[in-house]
């Protein structure tokens, strides 16, 4: 049979994935290759994007990209993937979130800022950003997503405001006033970007934050309140607390909540979230000891025998039918319904290291040490625990070796941390006091 003529697909890099495996190059010198994978994502962008006659906007970047191989002609041809070959077909959101993260990352490694200034890459942010920025009927800072449009990428009830997009949003608006010149181009952009951080730092800071004072106050809400001193601003009914969440909330301790949305507070953890909220300063130095307060505090729950759950807790029974449309993939305690991901690790050890508790890093890393070389570098785990490899899970995932690697580099030498995260900006640092109509 001659095969000369035959196509074979060698990989498929998917951005969110890519970013860990990219910070292991940055931190180990190699930086050519994530220079390399921003400019190839950047080239993606600029492709016309169209799903069943419907065409996406121009800044949205792709959630992956297949390399095709042509053994007979030796080239290689990149095809890539916004959304029309996703499971639900949702674009992603967030990657052009990671690109504008790794590019200041890569910024900040190097110490060279010529890629960042380059006019392809000054406008690849600018398409990025206006499509984020660009005005509407929303009353709120953050941005509406549908579900599937982050890591959590099958039908899981994020659907609105889901605190991971709206944490990569304020990490990458920051990332973006570094790396934007301040020219006629740039200039009225991030005049836009300044406005956006401070309405939607303190409406993540103070709407979708949770502790026990805060758990209190909407156990008593009263409702239906008209009129700019509303007290319960988001109509939310004090029965669709779930009794979980009572149990859960430690003293001291505190976290940011999954959405807030006209009568829905989603009060599942989601861990990305939480971390790049530390990561970027978008939580205060006190809600960043918080977080960490309740992490330790509930340590089987959100770590058990294998870090990291991406969300606690799962869906379960009648909830999970309705909300998951019964997707078998997602049963509790599995995949991104309450499973457990070692790619995790990274991101709970810089913010481990950002607020002063290494001793956290180190014990997780031991905790999975234990396990991850001999199961194969799996992608999950399943069970409330984390005790089983997933039913589903691919071996030798390359970003659960990456997460454990970054990890391990970053524990050994903190001064690493620098090159992913940001520091507090103090010009955004107002009083967390709700507006004069709370009490």
């Amino acid at each position: 049979m001659d095969t000369s003529n035959i196509t074979i697909v060698t990989f498929q890099v998917f951005v969110r994935d890519f970013f860990p495996s990219a910070l292991a190059f940055l931190m180990n010198r190699e930086p050519e290759v994530v220079k390399n994978f921003l400019m190839k994502t950047l080239r993606l962008q600029s492709w016309e994007k169209r799903i069943d006659r419907f065409q996406l906007g121009a800044g949205v970047m792709p959630a992956s990209f297949k390399v095709l191989h042509d053994p007979r002609r030796n080239t290689e041809t990149l095809i890539a993937d916004f959304g029309e070959s996703a499971i639900g077909r949702v674009a992603p959101v967030d990657s052009g979130f990671w690109w504008i993260i790794l590019l200041r990352a890569y910024t900040r490694s190097t110490g060279d800022s010529s890629l960042a200034d380059t006019p392809e890459c000054q406008k690849g942010i600018r398409l990025i950003l206006t499509l984020c920025l660009s005005e509407g009927f929303d009353t709120f800072p953050t941005l509406l997503c549908a579900d599937g449009c982050c890591m959590i990428d099958r039908r899981m009830g994020i659907y609105g405001y889901p605190i991971e997009i709206q944490a990569l949003f304020f990490m990458a608006l920051k990332c973006a006033l570094a790396l934007l010149k301040q020219d006629d181009k740039g200039k009225e952009l991030v005049e836009l970007i300044t406005k956006r951080l401070q309405a939607l730092s303190y409406h993540i800071r103070t709407y979708f934050w949770l502790d026990f004072r805060q758990l209190n106050d909407i156990y008593r809400y009263k409702t239906e309140e008209y009129s700019h001193t509303a007290v319960n601003k988001f109509n939310v009914m004090p029965d669709s607390l779930p009794d979980w969440v009572f149990d859960f909330m430690p003293n001291p301790g505190g976290y940011f909540i999954g959405n807030v949305s006209p009568s829905r507070m989603d009060f599942r953890w989601f861990c990305l979230g939480n971390c790049i909220a530390i990561l970027s300063s978008l939580a205060t130095p006190d809600q960043s000891d918080a977080i960490m307060d309740l992490l330790e505090a509930r340590w089987e729950e959100l770590v058990g025998e294998m870090p990291l759950k991406v969300c606690y807790p799962a869906l379960e029974t009648h909830e999970w039918r309705i909300i998951t449309g019964c997707d078998p993939k997602n049963t509790r305690w599995s995949y991104h319904n309450g499973g457990s991901w070692p790619v995790l690790l990274w991101l709970l050890t810089a913010a481990s290291i950002k607020t002063g508790r290494p001793h956290i890093a180190k014990r997780v890393i031991d905790l999975a040490e234990t396990r991850l070389p001999n199961d194969n570098w799996p992608e999950y785990y399943d069970g409330k625990l984390g005790r089983y490899v997933g039913k589903q899970a691919r071996k030798f995932q390359t970003w659960s070796v990456a997460g454990y690697l970054v990890a391990k580099m970053m524990l050994d030498d903190p001064s690493l941390l620098r090159i992913v995260a940001l520091e507090e900006d103090r010009q955004m640092r107002p009083t967390l006091m709700r507006s004069s109509s709370w009490s």
